[in-house]
């Protein structure tokens, strides 16, 4: 059984719902967690996919250089590396903007204000002729929680879904990855330690913790009717059953990637 490897960026959001997802269609899953001391690969030989989830963490440096993360610029390289050469990659909320500050992209803490809880976010005509995208409604729920948003996405990424506040929602770069700024992941009691770890957030937004955690809680069935096939698809790609149809076809990149 061919394995994904899976980048953890905080203990506080794991696979989750996406884990039970992905192994459910045949696909094995192992789990780094840099920032318990383990060690990322220097390459993604024998790697069937790569998955990034979500984190505290800010995608761009401090203002003195420092990265959001000490192993953050090591996740850059794979991530670069997994797109030249076309390894299905998933970037979920910091992942997605990881990704695309690894390609070029732009990310900055936005003037929007945070995001969170439940919402429906809109799919690009570009979605359309997208071998995940293209089964997606057109206005899908999605559950939210950041405060940081990706303003540039990388010269030649395709953008998939926008929403009014956050314009870059999901987008793909190359032809096998693709960046969801949302949490297809979490569920509710995963939410509720985001609402108490960030209590003086929701407070100053005049959020009621209880009243986000059940509406996520609602909404769930939903998130899952949408992103349970979307992991489906993206496992099938990954272990090479997507049906002909679907399957991405190489497109050329017409500028060098950055860095290794």
């Amino acid at each position: 059984m061919s394995a994904a490897l899976v980048i953890e960026n905080d203990p506080s959001d794991d696979l989750r719902r996406l884990g039970e997802w992905l192994t459910g269609a045949g696909l094995a899953l192992e789990v780094r967690r840099p920032h318990a001391g383990d060690e990322l690969p220097d390459a993604l030989d024998g790697y069937a996919a790569l998955v990034v989830l979500g984190g505290d963490q800010s995608a761009y440096p401090a203002p003195d250089g420092t990265p959001g993360a000490p192993w953050f610029p090591a996740l850059e390289s794979l991530l670069r590396k997994a797109v030249r050469h076309r390894v299905p990659t998933l970037g979920v909320c910091l992942g997605a903007q990881l990704l695309a500050t690894a390609h070029g992209g732009t990310v900055e803490r936005s003037t929007s204000g945070p995001e969170i809880g439940p919402g429906l976010v809109g799919r690009r005509d570009a979605a359309d002729n997208d071998p995940l995208f293209k089964r997606v409604p057109l206005m899908p729920d999605v559950l939210q929680w950041h405060a940081d948003e990706i303003v540039e996405l990388p010269y030649d990424a395709v953008l998939l879904a926008a929403s009014t506040r956050y314009p870059v929602q999901a987008f793909r770069l190359g032809d096998r990855a693709w960046g969801v700024q949302f949490h297809i992941e979490a569920d509710a009691d995963m939410f509720a330690s985001w609402a108490a770890h960030d209590a003086a957030v929701l407070a100053e937004l005049g959020y009621d913790p209880e009243v986000v955690v059940a509406a996520t809680a609602d909404v769930l069935p939903d998130v899952e009717e949408v992103w349970q096939p979307f992991a489906a698809r993206f496992a099938a790609l990954a272990l090479g059953t997507l049906p002909d149809a679907d399957i991405p076809v190489a497109t050329p990149r017409t500028l060098p990637l950055l860095g290794n």
